[in-house]
């Protein structure tokens, strides 16, 4: 435990400078009180507070989602990465945040093409002319992770080269540390931030960047996705050249295609857009319901159509796993959806542990049916093509919202990604719906789900797990048993925000305990002073001890309103 503390001790010192820039522009943008609440007001100084104290005017002009928006995006590329990430987790940081975060642009001036060579060189150990007939100093894209230079290979492919910027990931590490060590603070200062898992965010975040990071992971995730759809020739998947890659560096297969979202140049090149839009959904409805295994960022800027008519994907950092367990609780739920069976559908959230432990389940099923009600049973009076596939998205995660359920980061990915495609698709053919295009893939699951030989598999699973259960209850009664009698059976009382509760009533009580002090000073100085006792001699025509009294009063007096004014809470 000692160790452990000096290594988080050394590395607050090592990090002085940006959690000093941290909190600055988050004591800029109004978050005073939260600084303070986790003890990191500290690290500014006086001066600097009480400049920043006379903004407040400015400020209010802004909503609280907006100020953390900016100061996201003041922050530079973690910051911003972790916006996004959470602009996909409307059911944490509820979707005024979300909405605000969605804004944010990961778009960055680009690094110098010296350094992007420097770079290459040094990872692969050669010399650009080594490998590369051309390469185009100007990048085609640059993203706060890395840029993209084309270039072409002495044996004559087209390809492009992705360099993470400089030192990216010493930044990101760096920043992943403060963060974490700000989540930790939360937890112990504000005990009900608890209900929106601040260390569980940044760990999640932290997954999520450094295997962007990770180009090695990225490759393989390629190579997976090009053999994925080896039969299928709708798709085209870039060839990765893994005989020059290394952690700052991919090279992989040029694909020369407009962007899915330049409607007029498909036009021009007269591909079929009602046809293109059924290859996209199709590839990915593949992915998602029988693969298991999705490109989770399909953005415009990541899918191009190709002159043949075909869809090339890109950039395959982020991207989505669902177990055989995920896949059949989507088939369940579908089945249970399809026939208005609104309490089945409840029974398999509550199977899938999306509900805390700690509800009345019956309170919460009533409830949750009552709204679940409201929103579908509106769906069932409308033909397939009329169903607005993301509104009914967002009520649902609204819903969510509502009842505290606990949904896995990969449902979200899902859904973030079906609004994309369906948003993708619309602007491709004005009558797409997403659900029209899901239905097959659905309905294949499904049947998959009710085939002989995996209720057989299920049975025998199950069996499994009753045999383990009557083998393993009696040893734990046992060593339960033990327990009790040794008085070694304890139980935890967690009185929520009881330690935020005594720490803000400590801070009153010192406060008013300090005035009572000051108040004391003054009388007492006072009354020195009118008796005309000279003790001491004098001082500025007054009695030594009563003018040491006002002048110790007067300074207790002024820390006393700085720390009122520090805190924020006049």
């Amino acid at each position: 435990m000692a160790i452990t503390n000096l290594v988080r001790y050394w590395q607050t010192y090592k990090n002085i400078k940006r959690i000093r820039q941290i909190v600055k522009v988050f004591l800029r943008h109004g978050f005073g009180q939260f600084i303070e609440q986790i003890n990191l007001e500290r690290f500014v100084p006086l001066s600097t507070r009480l400049k920043l104290f006379n903004r407040w005017e400015k400020i209010e002009r802004h909503t609280i989602p907006e100020r953390l928006k900016i100061a996201f995006s003041e922050l530079g590329p973690s910051f911003i990465k972790l916006a996004q990430i959470l602009s996909s987790r409307p059911d944490l940081i509820t979707t005024e945040y979300a909405d605000e975060f969605k804004k944010l642009q990961d778009k960055v001036p680009p690094f110098p093409s010296e350094k992007a060579i420097q770079i290459i060189e040094s990872e692969l150990n050669i010399t650009l002319n080594d490998v590369f007939a051309d390469f185009e100093d100007i990048p085609v894209a640059a993203a706060s992770i890395a840029q993209v230079h084309n270039a072409v290979l002495k044996t004559g492919e087209k390809v492009i080269i992705k360099v993470q910027r400089p030192d990216i990931r010493e930044i990101i590490q760096n920043d992943l540390t403060i963060l974490s060590a700000i989540a930790r603070l939360m937890m112990k200062y504000i005990p009900e931030s608890k209900f929106f898992d601040p260390e569980g965010i940044v760990n999640e975040f932290s997954r999520t960047v450094l295997k962007e990071l990770d180009f090695f992971a990225e490759a393989k995730n390629a190579q997976r996705f090009k053999k994925s759809f080896t039969e299928n020739h709708d798709i085209c998947i870039p060839t990765i050249y893994s005989n020059i890659l290394s952690e700052k560096i991919l090279v992989m297969e040029r694909l020369e295609g407009v962007r899915i979202d330049n409607i007029s140049e498909i036009d021009s090149l007269g591909i079929d857009r009602c046809e293109l839009a059924q290859k996209g959904v199709n590839a990915y409805f593949k992915m998602i319901f029988e693969d298991g295994f999705f490109h989770a960022d399909p953005h415009p800027g990541n899918i191009f159509v190709m002159r043949d008519g075909r869809l090339g994907l890109m950039d395959f950092g982020i991207v989505g796993w669902l177990t055989p367990d995920m896949m059949e609780n989507i088939a369940a739920a579908f089945i249970a959806l399809y026939n208005r069976k609104f309490d089945a559908l409840i029974d398999i959230y509550i199977d899938m542990g999306l509900v805390a432990g700690d509800v009345d389940l019956e309170e919460f099923k009533r409830a949750l049916k009552r709204d679940l009600v409201d929103v579908i049973e509106p769906l069932y009076d409308l033909t397939i093509s009329e169903i607005n596939f993301p509104e009914y998205l967002e009520m649902f995660t609204r819903l969510v919202i509502k009842h505290g359920l606990k949904v896995p980061s990969e449902f979200m990915l899902i859904n973030k990604t079906i609004m994309m495609l369906d948003n993708i698709g619309r602007q491709l053919d004005p009558n797409f719906n997403a659900i029209v295009a899901a239905e097959p893939y659905a309905a294949k699951l499904i049947k998959k789900r009710l085939s002989p030989k995996n209720i057989f598999d299920k049975a025998k699973e199950n069996l499994s797990d009753m045999g383990r259960l009557l083998f393993d209850t009696p040893r734990q009664i046992n060593r339960l048993l033990r327990k009790t009698i040794r008085d070694e059976v304890t139980l935890n009382i967690n009185p929520i925000g009881m330690d935020k509760l005594i720490k803000d009533i400590d801070r009153s009580s010192n406060r008013l305990a300090f005035s009572i002090v000051v108040a004391a000073i003054i009388m007492s100085s006072s009354m020195l002073i009118q008796s005309n006792i000279d003790i001491g001699g004098r001082i500025w025509g007054l009695p030594t001890i009563g003018a040491i009294g006002f002048l110790v009063a007067f300074l207790l007096g002024i820390r006393l309103l700085i720390s009122i004014i520090k805190s924020g809470r006049l």
